[in-house]
Order: C-alpha cells, then sequence, then structure tokens
C-alpha cells in the first residue's frame, strides 16, 4: 500500500482531516523507506471550516490510489457530494483500500460500501446512521471496525488509532509505534480485522490497574498467572478480572497473550533472535508453543511474519516494556484469540 489518497471537499472536519496528513503526508523516510506517495484530492480551492486547501488531484485521481481516506463529514443531516460519492466508490472498485475517519462512514455507506457491513462512527451520530442506512451493522460501542477492503473509525482519536492500525498493516508494529511515539500519542489501541476491535483504554495512570500493567509488562518472560497478577494488583482474582473488563474490555489471560504476542512481533521485526529464544523472552516455553499461539493470533508462522515486516522496520527499533495495555486481535479475528487463549494456562498464566 503506496499511495494514500485523502478526499476532500468542502464541508470537511479539519480535525481528522489533519491526522491523516500527519500520519500519511508527512515526511518519514527516516523512519521507514520508502514512505507513502501521499495525495490531496478533490475539487480546486477546497474550503474546510477557516482553512482552504489546495488539491494536488481532482476526485478522479482517488482510483489511481492504493488506500483512500475520507475524513469526517461535517453536516451528516446533508447527504455528502455526489460527486464525492462517486469517487469513493469507483476507487473501491478498482481495488482501493477505503477508510473513514469519524462521520466519512455517512460518505462510505452513501457509496454502498457498508452495505451488509460492520461499521462505526462518532458515537454521537451512530443512531443517525444505522437509521438512514439500515443495511449496515453499526457498532458504537468500538474505535474502528476493519473490515478488509473498507475500514470505519469513531470520531477525534479513534480516528488516529485507526490511522496507526493502517500503518500497522503496511509496515508493523515496530514502525506504527515509533509513529506513535513521534506524535506523542499511546500506540496500544489496536484493532482487528473483520468482526472484532478493541473498546477504549483509559490513559496510563488513570485506572486501578495503572501500576499492574507495567509490572506485567517488565516480566513477560515469566509464567504469570492470574493470581500472581491478582496478589501484585491487591485484590481478589475475581476482582481483577472484573477490573480488566471495565478497563480492556478483554480478561487477564486474554490481555496477557497479546502482550505477549505484541512483544514476539517486536522481536521478529528488530532482532535476529531465533524463534527458541523469542519464545523464552515472551513466557511462551518453547518454539511450538510460541508459533502455535502466534498463528492462531496474527494468522501467519512467526517466520512469514518476520519476512514480511524485518526490512520495513529495520530502522525502528522497539523499545522493551514501551506497549501500554490494549486487546490485539489479529486478521483472524477474536475466534482465533480465544482459540489460543485456551491454552495459554500453561505459559502465561
Amino acid at each position: 500500500m503506496t499511495t494514500v489518497a485523502l478526499a476532500i471537499t468542502d464541508g470537511m472536519l479539519h480535525f481528522e482531516l489533519s491526522l491523516a496528513i500527519e500520519v500519511f503526508g508527512a515526511d518519514l523516510t527516516h523512519i521507514v523507506d520508502p514512505w507513502y506517495d501521499f495525495a490531496l484530492c478533490g475539487p480546486s480551492a477546497v474550503r474546510v471550516d477557516r482553512f482552504r486547501l489546495d488539491p494536488d488531484h481532482g476526485l478522479d485521481h482517488l482510483r489511481r490510489a492504493d488506500t483512500v481516506i475520507v475524513p469526517g463529514w461535517a453536516d451528516v443531516d446533508q447527504d455528502p457530494p455526489a460527486e464525492l460519492v462517486d469517487a469513493v466508490r469507483a476507487a473501491h472498485e478498482a481495488g482501493a483500500r477505503v477508510a473513514s475517519l469519524c462521520t466519512g462512514a455517512f460518505v462510505l455507506a452513501a457509496a454502498g460500501l457498508l452495505d451488509g457491513r460492520r461499521a462505526t462512527t462518532h458515537w454521537a451520530h451512530t443512531e443517525e446512521l444505522t437509521r438512514r442506512h439500515p443495511q449496515v451493522t453499526v457498532d458504537p460501542d468500538v474505535l474502528y471496525v476493519d473490515n478488509g477492503s473498507v475500514l470505519t473509525s469513531a470520531g477525534k482519536a479513534a480516528a488516529m488509532d485507526l490511522c496507526l492500525h493502517l500503518v500497522r498493516l503496511d509496515h508493523g508494529s515496530a514502525v506504527a509505534n515509533t509513529i506513535a511515539r513521534r506524535l506523542v500519542v499511546p500506540p496500544h489501541r489496536d484493532g482487528g480485522q473483520a468482526q472484532f476491535v478493541t473498546t477504549p483504554v483509559p490513559a496510563p495512570g488513570n485506572h486501578p490497574l495503572a501500576r499492574l500493567f507495567p509490572w506485567v509488562l517488565e516480566r513477560l518472560d515469566q509464567a504469570l498467572t492470574v493470581e500472581d497478577l491478582a496478589r501484585q494488583a491487591g485484590m481478589s482474582s475475581r476482582h481483577l478480572g472484573r477490573h480488566f473488563r471495565s478497563v480492556t474490555g478483554t480478561t487477564p489471560l486474554q490481555w496477557l497473550l497479546t502482550q505477549r504476542i505484541r512483544h514476539a512481533q517486536e522481536l521478529l521485526e528488530t532482532t535476529d533472535d531465533t524463534v527458541d529464544t523469542i519464545a523464552t523472552a515472551t513466557g511462551m516455553g518453547t518454539a511450538t508453543t510460541l508459533r502455535r499461539h502466534f498463528a492462531r493470533t496474527v494468522g501467519v508462522p512467526p517466520d512469514t511474519y518476520r519476512r514480511t515486516f524485518r526490512t520495513r522496520s529495520r530502522s525502528a527499533p522497539a523499545v522493551p516494556g514501551e506497549t501500554i495495555p490494549g486487546v490485539f486481535v489479529s486478521p483472524v479475528g477474536v475466534a482465533g484469540v480465544v482459540g489460543a487463549v485456551g491454552a495459554v494456562g500453561a505459559v502465561g498464566g
């Protein structure tokens, strides 16, 4: 995915538009080279709030892009411009991956790209999206939804989450985390593919598990149990489970497996360590166990993952222990994670 086109017309939301430009339009070749070939596409002299933009190309250029980003649409009570809707539809038909930020979902829905699919938008507008497009399955409780070639995000900060998710898909976790550090945003709010995404995670230090998370991340090589985590947090296992569900949207075991897999991803991307060494470093015990959980969760074996992302992420070193609590769900969706968690007790608690 080398070419990213940002579709702009009058009446877009400037915040989401700016996020996309900051992530995809900045020169970040010092982090990974090549970076994206970025273009603004729209009618001449676009007015966005108090800003005037001069597009690089017309909307017809969207059909030449690998990825098309549609920022938030300001007035959801009005139909988006027909030329924008037609151009987005044509781009998807030509094979582009199309992602909407915030209320940009209304544009994708008008283009028919969300029919029969799960989608989201800003929570304040989910009911309106459902009313106007009943053929869309609207989920108001998630950060973003990845259907492969069509992606939608909730509002504001969730738009950044989706942008970083796209970078992670294209360049790997280490590069995405480096971009997040550059932008001073948390790299942890991941989304899965097709049918499962994460719930929001509070900022570090703003929840009962704030001290527990870094403690665990420094000990991923150890065979931690739920009882170990509960003891460290100073609460019962049942109370710990309730807090984990509230803070991360998942269970302690699922979260722990997630962190082990994510650490394995970064080690595969940024080191020459063998799979056996990485299995030990991530608390998975043996290479066989790591391969089983990794393939179920990520969708490919560790060796394949390393070949895919190794070259692109060499210039983006991992920061040990920097991964902040979240729920990573792979292209195989939640079923793969649940299947993997069933066997993690022997190696991860």
